[in-house]
């Protein structure tokens, strides 16, 4: 594997949760399919769920509602369930992805700091890290309602940099998706992605990033 040229000495890592570092389509799955019962709706399936999460809850929930034929003014209600349900069974149907725990060890010995940012509710994010046992590897963690917008919006990235006191451009985003890509061009960083994601059913070997990589822990032979 070919190291990544051109880089400044690296302060820190910013990594993204869902489809990077834990597999969370079966939460997702179980989640919506008890809140469409709930509204007296059919279950939609896996596919369309990994295509469609990546831009938030709100997002994966107005596009699930109408992927049924659910109106949107149910889109308060569908809301209050799907909360209800996914912090019931957080964790419970997902899995941490191979390489990702050996990945954030390698990062940590080289003494970056690490920051885990995901356009996922602050208070699914938490309890998923730590159910996982990946909490103990951040120095922050900061969920899509954290800051005013979310990605592929830079300001996620630039204000976790700022709270890591480290400079964009010593600062590594690792992400699934095109969201995390962009969000990490526009701020400054370098980004490299991993192939096995979600990013809205495409491949990320269209994506504009410095690198993909197959596993996280390949990071530690890319970083060189």
């Amino acid at each position: 594997m070919a190291k990544l040229a051109g880089l400044p000495p690296l302060q820190a890592a910013i990594v993204d949760l869902d489809g990077t570092l834990v597999d969370t389509v079966g939460d997702f799955e179980v989640a919506l399919a008890r809140m469409l019962a709930d509204l007296g709706h059919r279950a939609v399936g896996r596919n369309f769920i990994a295509r469609t999460v990546g831009k938030g809850s709100e997002h994966l929930i107005a596009c699930t509602l109408a992927e049924v034929g659910a109106p949107a003014s149910l889109l308060e209600r569908a809301w209050q369930r799907y909360q209800h349900h996914y912090l019931q069974i957080n964790g419970e149907h997902s899995t941490v992805f191979p390489g990702a725990i050996e990945g954030l060890q390698r990062l940590r010995a080289r003494g970056l700091r690490l920051a885990c940012l995901s356009n996922k509710p602050t208070a699914f994010a938490r309890p998923l890290l730590e159910a996982k046992g990946l909490s103990v590897y951040f120095d922050a963690v900061f969920g899509g309602d954290a800051f005013a917008r979310k990605k592929p919006d830079p300001l996620p990235l630039v204000q976790t940099c700022k709270a890591l006191d480290v400079d964009p451009a010593a600062t590594l985003m690792v992400g699934d998706s095109s969201n995390d890509a962009a969000a990490a061009r526009a701020a400054g960083c370098p980004v490299v992605l991993v192939s096995y994601g979600y990013n809205h059913g495409e491949s990320v070997h269209g994506v504009d990033c410095d690198a993909v990589i197959e596993r996280i822990d390949a990071l530690d032979v890319l970083l060189g």
